[in-house]
């Protein structure tokens, strides 16, 4: 592309001059120029594009304004994980100010931070209803806390990528309230602790969104079976947070992956608080029982 000559403008070259390059005044162009903007640029500030050259301001500026992809549930494609290595290091410090306040590693447990955050129904009756949340950073010993952190590191980088940062803290935390319900329901009075719960609700999400994705199952059906017999077999161990996280997991994930994605924002914030109402009339009912 050419420019005419004609009377001289402010700033540019006097009339009939070579054009020159807008980046670099020095630079006469030759007659090329952006297919963009349109713009006199020397071969160093252009780009190869799909329809001829453009300059690298246009380049940029298309970078900026192109939507990127995104995900089944609405999630922008290439986004690192954030939140879950943020709550590897909340769960690993916590233990640390239990450990440091008990004495002891494999001791924890006799903390005072351990015993006010710590769930039981009675402490949860009687009030104290922050021990629903608390008590999902807490871990009995060092193995505790390690079996918890590998699972949510290996499951909750994938599912944080696929959901979102947003959505995925919404189900890792209503998973950990599921959790918390299913033990006011069927352990009323057992001292529990850990993000058992939480953990369970990502792989009954990941479980769900595998579906919707229509990839194979088997592995994670059978990592599962395993975990949730571990429950059953063990008496240390609360099968009930598991099968509670388990389900509302899955739930609060369907209500993520499903939304159809002309109505997909208010279908899952809907979905969600739907979804969370309904588990703490669980808790309120358990408590007041």
């Amino acid at each position: 592309m050419t420019y005419p000559a004609g009377p001289p403008t402010p700033g540019g070259p006097p009339s009939g001059a070579p054009a020159v390059c807008v980046r670099h005044p020095d630079r006469p162009t030759g007659g090329l120029a952006c297919t963009r903007c349109g713009r006199p640029s020397c071969p160093e500030c252009l780009r190869e594009a799909a329809v001829g050259f453009q300059c690298v301001d246009c380049v940029n500026e298309g970078r900026r304004t192109v939507r990127r992809g995104t995900t089944v549930a609405g999630a922008e494609t290439g986004v690192r994980p954030f939140v879950v290595p943020a709550l590897v290091v909340l769960n690993v410090a916590v233990f640390a100010v239990t450990a440091a306040q008990a004495g002891s590693i494999g001791s924890n447990f006799r903390s005072p931070l351990f015993a006010e955050w710590a769930l039981a129904s009675d402490f949860v009756s009687a009030g104290e209803v922050w021990r629903l949340v608390t008590s999902g950073f807490l871990h009995i010993g060092p193995l505790h806390l390690a079996f918890n952190m590998l699972a949510l590191w290996i499951i909750g980088r994938d599912m944080e990528i696929l959901l979102g940062r947003g959505r995925f803290l919404a189900v890792y935390l209503v998973g950990m309230l599921g959790g918390a319900a299913a033990v006011m329901v069927l352990q009323p009075g057992q001292l529990v602790a850990g993000a058992s719960g939480a953990v369970f609700g990502l792989m009954g999400g990941l479980l769900v969104a595998l579906l919707r994705l229509r990839r194979p199952l088997n592995q994670v059906l059978g990592l599962l079976a395993v975990n949730l017999a571990l429950g059953f077999f063990i008496s240390s161990i609360s099968w009930q947070a598991h099968v509670g996280g388990l389900l509302v997991g899955a739930a609060a994930t369907a209500v993520l992956v499903y939304a159809p994605p002309g109505r997909r924002a208010p279908v899952q914030v809907g979905g969600l608080a739907a979804l969370t109402v309904l588990v703490l009339a669980v808790i309120v009912s358990a408590a007041l029982a």
